[in-house]
């Protein structure tokens, strides 16, 4: 059966109500106990905050399915949904066996599942387990931002939680432009609910959008870096509230919300404020605060680096791995470097540090790490032969 094919047959929306099962009834059937492993997931928080929930079952057999899950909050400021993919087996007692992205089982679970596509078989199984604020100390993410690339749109809300309340700040607001949403990397999509589009990467990261308009449908279409998603807007077909056109947008990593501060997107990093909403993005010496324009960069490779001065308007390149080498050149501030290798060397203070670490760039010459941004505290490429 085709994929389209497959997800307009397959395709069932189930809401169900604000009451939840009792702590002693039994889940009776795959709605109700995917119903309630989500509710599990937010255990502790008020059940006010998700009076509904609203499950997708995308695909599914006797045995096996997958969809998404979706509690959905209140349409009022500060209220915003959580949602989740499942994968759901038949146990021997008849029932369901239900993991939710980013819960343990998850990966495993995916592996196996006969109602996914071998695509997804290999991207979910990056979506299985927990993360912390920065993911392994490494904030290179591959994406850019969520429009075209060589356009500028405005930052209407710095770092933020998901709903504005606890937890990682890990959203943005943007907008401006001709308004087209535009994916930040390649992955699979998934429209949990009206408003809403994730895409999961390869790399456990994903990308969530909020409050978008002419939106893609999809149930894990593989999408490129700058396919359509929808138009900036203000649909809240899963809860929360929007006064103006824009786009939240989330960064999550092993179905978890993640700060965004420090992680690469578009060339930029973000950089927290003393409350939410607040901050400000930089792009080598530059910095953009809430209200300012972002020029969208594109995505920084893995091996690249964008130099930051530390305010001046360029940083020395030299033969060698320290100041007892001569100046060969330059590279002017907020310039993107392909690090070939990193060397000790002497030792210089940037603005996130001191350190004796120096790379060798791809035509030879070298830098201090000092001045270079890669989202990582050591080597990006490995250490030289020999140094």
């Amino acid at each position: 059966m085709g994929r389209m094919t497959r997800y307009l047959a397959a395709f069932a929306i189930v809401v169900a109500g604000s009451t939840t099962p009792a702590a002693t009834a039994e889940p009776t059937t795959l709605v109700d106990q995917v119903t309630q492993v989500a509710r599990e997931r937010v255990a502790g928080q008020p059940a006010s905050r998700w009076p509904d929930a609203e499950v997708r079952v995308l695909d599914s057999t006797d045995r096996q399915a997958y969809g998404t899950v979706v509690l959905v909050a209140p349409r009022e400021a500060g209220a915003l949904p959580r949602d989740w993919l499942f994968v759901a087996e038949r146990t021997p007692g008849g029932g369901w066996s239900v993991r939710l992205d980013g819960q343990p089982g998850f990966a495993e679970a995916a592996g196996r599942s006969g109602v996914l596509s071998g695509a997804e078989r290999t991207v979910l199984a990056a979506h299985g387990g927990g993360a912390g604020a920065a993911v392994d100390g490494d904030y290179r993410t591959g994406m850019r931002l969520p429009w075209a690339v060589g356009q500028s749109w405005s930052v209407l809300g710095g770092p933020h939680a998901y709903d504005a309340g606890s937890g990682p700040w890990s959203s943005v607001d943007l907008a401006g432009g001709d308004q087209r949403v535009l994916a930040v990397r390649d992955g699979l999509a998934y429209t949990p609910c009206v408003g809403m589009v994730r895409v999961l990467h390869p790399d456990g990261y994903a990308s969530r959008y909020y409050h978008l308009w002419n939106h893609l449908w999809a149930d894990g279409q593989p999408v490129s870096a700058g396919t359509h998603l929808g138009d900036t807007g203000t649909e809240t077909g899963c809860g929360g509230a929007a006064s103006a056109r824009h786009v939240h947008f989330s960064l999550m990593h092993d179905g978890n919300f993640v700060g965004i501060a420090h992680h690469i997107i578009g060339k930029w990093l973000f950089r927290n404020g003393s409350a939410q909403y607040g901050g400000s993005a930089l792009h080598g010496s530059r910095s953009v605060p809430v209200g300012g324009q972002l020029y969208n960069y594109g995505a920084l490779g893995r091996t690249q680096g964008i130099v930051d001065a530390f305010g001046d308007a360029s940083v020395n390149r030299r033969s060698g791995p320290g100041t007892g080498y001569p100046v060969v050149g330059t590279v002017s501030d907020g310039g993107t470097v392909d690090v070939a290798c990193s060397a000790g060397g002497t030792s210089h203070t940037g603005r996130w540090g001191a350190t004796s670490l120096w790379n060798r760039l791809a035509d030879g010459t070298w830098v201090s790490d000092a001045y270079v941004y890669t989202g990582l505290s050591g080597p990006v490429n490995g250490m030289c032969p020999g140094r």
